[in-house]
């Protein structure tokens, strides 16, 4: 067959894949996966030339467009890099002719959006950063401003500006950021004829305002940006007008410092206009751009209260644009409560919905300011004829809760309470729904106001009526739970760590655990998320409970261990995907109740229920729904709640167990199920110690193999380094044949590195650090014995004392510690002058360590300022024998 029949075929299958016959679809689809394995880069190739013809048909070009994306980019990151990794190792010349191909279709195609557009993007992304198709940019932006351009020629252009900006790596494109900019302003200017190309424009710009930093920071460059944002915001095309205020948006959380010449004549009258619009859209984006400035204005506000704490001034300051225009906005915001939709859908966002979110950042960062503006309204109308008004006025209450200060509030939610309360038995549902929410907040934010003693009886009397309203309602009843059982807790009276007698819930505690239960079983659980919400309300209130609860404690533990095995029973009878899905999730919630209560039951009753429990916990891991992984996880999670319960009495359950330990810590696709297994191998060895001996080859053999699997997460390998510790501690001078692989381990974590700007890596640096820290303290503690003369296995340690030490330097001159990290190097300081004497004094006696435990004695956390006061006393005592011995 020649190359021409051979494309012919290829836009025959291309076309079928828009086909609405099934079988002509699932034979497209086979067809182009074999075309792919066969050769791919000839495959891309014949692609870029169906997409560049223009006499093929829109369909063929467009799918033959989207084939060509799909092999360049995937939703999942690492997909991505593979395919990226993949188009590198293709020879150059294909390479060079698909980018000469997709290229030139930029601006040929009449279908929107443009998939050429969408192929140099990706291709671009992968190029770029590799200093790759070099005349790109430039292209592109002469395609834009060129004077020979067609609108799609333009559109496009800007198309593919767009996706670039959106997915190129930080710092790519910064030296271009002039050239990108020109094209985008060009074609946001309000002299630009089409909408098609405004809209691109904009959203190109939306896309790029990260990299364009530098041209904000000068004044003429910033005025002319702002100038043409501010006149797309007028655009009689309501997309390139949300486009527009999106940017508006974004530039005021980036660039907020600059805003000030912009806000009164500018910003502020455009951005109050939005809010006001009937066009859904524009009013969103109107009150999300007041969510931000709120939101930035709390955040300058902590920032110059940290500033004043340190004795600084801080480096930027708020200009409270908020509170300037607070008496402006509340009105709109509350106008826009009043337009709720009674059957609203949870997960549509909505402008009432944006207005609610909106007061609340208003009132956290106005404080007490909020209220002689909100009140009146809501005084008014809380007990208004009109639904859509007592609702607005209760969910605008709700909202002000959290920034008010307290002595206002408290007065504010008790006047409010009687009413509330009547509200609950609302004929509207929307109004007994918001109603419950806000009780919610009130438990949460002012909870001495829910358990006084003048309300609690009536509203547990609304709240028990309301598990059996709707479930969206007696969804937001059980979130209220929670913080009610939260509060009844801490105003118990109890000494500092010991569970209270009793407490203001008591009387009414065994009927509240019943309801739940009963809310649990509802038909009409799956909505609103209820079935879920009334396992946590239960969980909390187990938490929550105090020993004269007991009781009920020990019948709820009984009834979840009963259910548990109910479910398990019905697995065979499972006949769809969604059965099974429903099914996994039950078993978690139950797993996680377990949990919860097991927490709570007395060690002198474990042994009575634990063979049930460990007995139902093993069916689950054997059955074929604990192959997912979000039942092991919770499976492993409730088995860790019974080994801290019964301690070394575990033992009896490890032969029968351990295969599926051992699965959980060979799960490297599902690295939350690999993690609960490896926290779950540390709480075993802490339990059983030395009874752990006869599993620790297995054991370490599988989490050294971990740390050298490229393909675990790395969230796992801090939990890895942290289970040596306990499994040393446990086993003690048992752990030597392991000692020399672990500390290479543990050597290599320590000399990692990693970029101080990407928050992700830097958070996973501190915690790598924390578990090596971890590590050798198990080691060291577990080697050393309890015994006053230290045992000589811990002199095994000796060799390598230098370099632990160095890595205890670095952390102290990076600084930025948290009070966990700086705990755990002062206690291991002290664990080394125990263990090693006067041999350690010339490795800790340095004025960087002394320096790091001095500030650490100054901590605010009891337990680093003790452990650093210990290791100083250590060094000092070490000293002194050193004076006295010369």
């Amino acid at each position: 067959m020649n190359s021409q029949s051979i494309t012919m075929q290829l836009i025959q299958v291309l076309e079928r894949t828009v086909s609405p016959d099934k079988d002509e679809l699932l034979s497209a689809k086979n067809f182009l996966e074999q075309a792919a394995e066969g050769n791919l880069p000839e495959f891309l190739k014949a692609l870029s030339d169906i997409l560049v013809n223009t006499t093929n048909s829109p369909v063929a070009r467009m799918a033959g467009g989207l084939q060509l994306k799909n092999h360049l980019t995937s939703k999942d990151e690492a997909v991505t890099l593979q395919y990226q990794q993949r188009w590198h190792s293709f020879p150059e010349n294909i390479r060079e002719y698909i980018k000469k191909n997709i290229l030139a279709a930029l601006g040929t195609e009449n279908t929107r959006p443009s998939c050429a557009a969408q192929c140099v993007a990706y291709v671009a992304v992968t190029e770029l950063p590799n200093n790759g198709w070099g005349i790109l940019i430039q292209t592109l932006v002469s395609k834009v401003v060129s004077e020979s351009s067609n609108e799609m020629d333009r559109e496009a252009a800007l198309e593919a500006i767009g996706y670039i900006c959106q997915d190129i790596t930080n710092g790519v494109l910064e030296d271009q950021s002039n050239q990108i900019l020109t094209a985008i302003i060009h074609g946001m200017r309000k002299q630009e004829p089409s909408n098609h190309v405004r809209l691109a424009a904009t959203t190109a710009l939306l896309n790029s305002l990260e990299f364009t930093r530098a041209n904000f920071e000068k004044d003429v460059e910033r005025n002319y940006i702002m100038e043409v944002v501010c006149e797309a915001t007028q655009s009689s095309d309501s997309q390139v007008c949300v486009a527009a205020l999106q940017c508006l948006v974004k530039i005021m959380s980036l660039y907020y410092q600059y805003m000030e010449p912009y806000m009164p004549q500018a910003l502020f009258p455009i951005t109050l206009e939005a809010m006001k619009s009937d066009n859904d859209q524009i009013a969103l984006q109107g009150i999300e751009f007041w969510s931000n400035v709120s939101d930035e204005e709390i955040d300058l506000a902590i920032e110059n209260q940290e500033a004043i704490d340190a004795g600084r001034a801080p480096t930027r300051v708020s200009k409270h644009y908020a509170r300037g225009a607070l008496q402006f906005l509340t009105p709109v915001l509350i106008e826009k409560l009043t337009k709720q939709d009674e059957c609203d859908d949870e997960d549509t966002w909505s402008p009432s919905k944006a207005a609610s979110v909106c007061l609340m950042l208003l009132a956290t960062c106005c404080e007490d300011e909020i209220v002689p503006h909100v009140f009146p309204f809501i005084k008014d109308n809380i007990e208004s004829p009109n639904w859509h008004f007592r609702d607005a006025a209760v969910m605008t209450f709700g909202s002000i809760l959290g920034g008010v200060e307290t002595s206002t509030l408290k007065t504010l939610v008790e006047q409010a309470m009687p009413t509330l309360i009547r509200l609950m038995y609302d004929q509207s549902v929307v109004v007994r729904d918001t109603t419950a929410w806000t009780f919610g907040r009130i438990c949460d934010i002012i909870p001495e106001a829910a358990i006084n003693k003048n309300f609690l009886q009536p509203l547990l009397e609304c709240f028990i009526q309301s598990l059996k309203a709707e479930p969206r309602v007696a969804a937001n009843v059980c979130w209220a739970f929670i913080g009610l059982s939260d509060a009844a807790y801490d105003a118990a009276e109890a000494n500092q760590g010991q569970t209270p007698e009793t407490y203001c819930l008591s009387p009414y505690f065994e009927y509240i655990i019943n309801q739940l239960l009963e809310t649990t079983r509802r038909d009409d659980g799956n909505q609103a998320n209820l079935r879920a919400a009334a396992y946590e309300a239960l969980m909390d209130m187990i938490k929550n409970s105090p020993l004269d609860c007991y009781a009920v404690v020990q019948r709820t533990t009984v009834e979840i261990l009963r259910r548990l095995n109910q479910v398990l029973s019905m697995e065979s009878h499972i006949v769809s995907h969604s059965d099974r899905h429903q099914f996994n999730d039950l078993q978690s919630l139950l797993c996680a109740t377990l949990q919860s209560v097991l927490r709570k039951v007395r060690e002198d009753d474990a042994p009575q229920i634990s063979d049930a429990i460990m007995t139902a916990l093993l069916t689950m891991f054997s059955s074929s729904s604990g192959k997912s992984g979000g039942v092991q996880e919770d499976a492993f999670l409730a088995v860790s709640t019974l080994v801290e319960l019964l301690g070394m009495k575990f033992v009896k359950y490890m032969d029968a167990f351990k295969p599926f330990l051992y699965m959980g810590l060979k799960n490297h696709e599902e690295y939350q199920v690999c993690c609960a297994a490896v926290g779950l191998t540390g709480d075993i060895s802490r339990a059983l110690k030395q009874l752990m001996l006869p599993y620790c080859d297995d054991i370490m053999g599988l989490l050294l193999g971990n740390l050298s699997e490229p393909a675990l997460h790395r969230s796992v390998k801090p939990q890895i380094l942290s289970a040596f510790g306990d499994m040393a501690l446990s086993i003690g001078g048992a752990f030597l044949k392991y000692l020399n692989a672990v500390l290479e381990m543990l050597h290599t974590a320590s000399q990692v590195e990693v970029d101080p700007s990407n928050f992700d890596m830097l958070e996973y640096f501190h915690e790598l650090r924390e578990s090596v820290l971890e590590a050798y303290t198990g080691i060291i503690q577990g080697l050393k014995g309890v015994e006053q003369t230290p045992n000589p296995d811990v002199y095994h340690l000796e060799p390598h004392l230098g370099e632990i030490i160095m890595f205890i330097k670095r952390i102290a001159i990076t600084g930025d510690n948290s009070d966990s990290m700086v705990a755990s190097a002062a206690g291991f300081i002290g664990d080394l002058c125990t263990a090693f004497g006067a041999r350690v004094l010339p490795l800790v006696d340095d004025v960087t360590i002394t320096q790091f435990i001095a500030e650490g004695k100054r901590s605010k956390t009891c337990r680093t300022k003790s452990l650093c006061h210990w290791a100083a006393k250590e060094i000092k005592k070490l000293r002194d024998h050193q004076i006295i011995s010369q």
